[in-house]
């Protein structure tokens, strides 16, 4: 018999300095694969291969998997771009009433800034080259100073009364209420709607007569989506939905910015009408057209109404959903995986702030935008708040690994949460995507690592003192192991075991 004793007895301090050193070793490159595996690919390697290969090796189920969803493709990964907010509020009315009351900057200059090129880009042309008063209003636009903006409008409207971007800025930044903005976004829309019907007139007379018509058709059709949002803020909902509804019929390059459909949406739930907001969005949840947390939220809330107020999660999970129950929920996920951030605000887990004047789409700028409008409309409809509580976390456990690839969705974009960071104030704690917990292998692995190279040290410190401990242990192991030999040896005859020698 082999005698273990007399082996154990020969190792040197050496030998198990030499063993533990090439245990962590291993162990440590074990460990940087499986995180190199992770963040690449968003699962353990050996849960992936004993999942994807040797479990269905074993079970005689073993196919190649070759095929290649674009949905977790990562070239599909869409840039990062920042939108107009569609729920926009007043500079003077509203922002400037919060910085009174809390002296905090509700916007952030980055947020202003990308508010002054779109300015410039729709309310500027060729033409205006020379003139005095669109001279003046270009500067204005990038100016930091609030006062010297509007001090910059008036000096505009004393060279020209006619200038409707002066009046629009104003309208922003200097009336104190929505009331005052409703006033002079009203002289605005006499003086936009004269400049459009001169330069209509005029422009088939050159590129630049046609550039100064588009450019009035912009401050047209701005004055009065904004005329509309005032008829909304002061309770005028029959009148800002006719308008709403107007404007969307228009068809000029400035409409693929503003997405008034959402301003129109939001009207409408104010208004309880659910059928027109069905309409509505029969029309613009199209698999073609860009999705939003409107879109996405007002389809699930409508479903969602139509069993919040008898929905029971303790007797759903008894006797399982039903067809309305689960169309509801599949609604909820849907939306929930396009922006993960709206629920905690709905939910008021988070609490809410003033929204910026531009949004990321799937980002916490979007989730605050769309709560900040839309908790109410979920408020009104009795149960759809528990309903969204009971089932929003469930989408996380739908999608598959890494938790940017998606399901229903493009793969949510890694650059969201600095983007949010640029457009939210600093008070504010940014919303970031939801990220699962990491596999057990690597836990594992870290684990184990971390022993072995402590191990190592031990062993390389104290080679005498960890050697008589290794050998301890190691008859400790080994003697259970010599005794089930012995007792087979004694029940077994050994003409036998000579017999299994030679097979």
């Amino acid at each position: 018999m082999w005698d273990s004793s007399m082996f154990l007895s020969n190792l040197t301090p050496k030998f198990y300095v030499a063993l533990t050193g090439t245990s962590s070793l291993i162990s440590g490159l074990i460990l940087i694969f499986e995180w190199w595996y992770y963040r690449k690919y968003g699962t353990s390697f050996i849960e992936h291969m004993s999942a994807n290969h040797i479990s269905p090796w074993i079970s005689g189920e073993y196919k190649e998997d070759t095929s290649n969803n674009p949905l977790t493709s990562h070239s599909m990964l869409p840039e990062c771009k920042v939108w107009r907010n569609p729920l926009s509020l007043y500079r003077g009315a509203e922002y400037e009433r919060f910085h009174r009351a809390t002296n905090k900057d509700p916007l952030t200059y980055y947020d202003m800034n990308l508010s002054a090129q779109d300015h410039q880009t729709f309310f500027t042309c060729e033409v205006d080259a020379g003139k005095a008063e669109y001279e003046i209003m270009q500067t204005a636009w990038r100016e930091r100073n609030p006062q010297v903006r509007v001090k910059a409008a008036h000096s505009a409207l004393e060279k020209n009364p006619d200038c409707a971007t002066a009046y629009i800025l104003l309208a922003e930044e200097e009336a104190p209420t929505i009331t005052e903005a409703e006033k002079i976004l009203k002289q605005a829309y006499k003086v936009a709607e004269a400049n459009y019907r001169k330069s209509q007139a005029l422009q088939h007379q050159g590129s630049l007569m046609e550039a100064q018509h588009r450019r009035d058709t912009n401050v047209l059709i701005y004055v009065k989506r904004r005329l509309a949002m005032c008829a909304r803020r002061l309770g005028k909902l029959k009148e800002a939905v006719k308008m709403f509804r107007d404007l969307t019929k228009e068809v000029p390059p400035i409409m693929n910015v503003l997405n008034i459909h959402e301003n129109l949406i939001e009207a409408l739930l104010q208004m309880q009408a659910y059928a027109d907001v069905q309409a509505v969005l029969a029309k613009y949840d199209d698999i073609s057209l860009p999705k939003s947390a409107t879109i996405c939220y007002t389809a699930a809330l409508l479903k969602a109404r139509n069993v919040a107020d008898k929905f029971s999660p303790d007797v759903a999970s008894k006797r399982g959903l039903s067809n309305a129950e689960l169309q509801a929920v599949e609604a909820i996920h849907r939306a929930v995986e396009f922006n993960p951030h709206v629920p905690k605000y709905l939910l008021e887990m988070k609490p809410l702030i003033l929204p910026p004047e531009h949004i990321l789409k799937r980002g916490d700028s979007e989730a605050l935008s769309y709560s900040f409008f839309h908790l109410q409309h979920w408020k009104a409809i009795d149960g759809a708040l528990n309903l969204l509580h009971c089932t929003w976390e469930g989408t996380f456990r739908m999608l598959p690994y890494p938790l940017e690839r998606g399901h229903l969705f493009y793969p949510y974009p890694t650059c969201t949460e600095c983007a949010d960071r640029e457009l939210l104030p600093t008070f504010h704690q940014v919303s970031v995507y939801p990220k699962k917990e990491l596999p057990f292998f690597i836990i594992f692995t870290a684990g184990l690592c971390s022993f072995t190279a402590l191990l190592a040290l031990l062993t390389h410190q104290y080679p005498d003192l960890m050697g008589a401990i290794a050998k301890t242990v190691l008859t400790w192991i080994s003697l259970p192991i010599f005794y089930l030999y012995e007792k087979m040896e004694s029940v077994v005859p050994p003409n036998l075991w000579q017999q299994v020698i030679r097979i």
